[in-house]
């Protein structure tokens, strides 16, 4: 045992006695990555960028395409309301 080393931790391959199943069943796993396109080795912020992008824009779910637009004009509206812009240019008097 060196002074300066570091203790390495001990592996243990153990499998269970009637584990029938495919794969290793202590694999901590997200239960949607086998749909999402954007989990996985991306290299550099500008392919994580673009994986993210394809990932919105084949995106089968129209509503949330939607969604994310509403929720996006709400915040810019409550951004307005907060800097005291003048909304009244965007309403007609008659």
């Amino acid at each position: 045992m060196g002074v300066f080393s570091k203790r390495k931790n001990k592996r243990y391959d153990y499998t269970p006695r009637y584990y029938k199943g495919e794969g290793n069943p202590y694999e901590i796993k997200h239960k949607f990555d086998d749909f999402r396109s954007t989990v996985g080795n991306t290299n550099g912020f500008k392919s994580k960028i673009n994986t993210a992008w394809d990932d919105y824009k084949n995106n089968v779910n129209e509503n949330a395409n939607k969604r994310v637009l509403i929720i996006i004009g709400i915040l810019i509206f409550v951004f307005l309301l907060i800097i005291g812009f003048d909304l009244s240019i965007f309403f007609s008097k008659k």
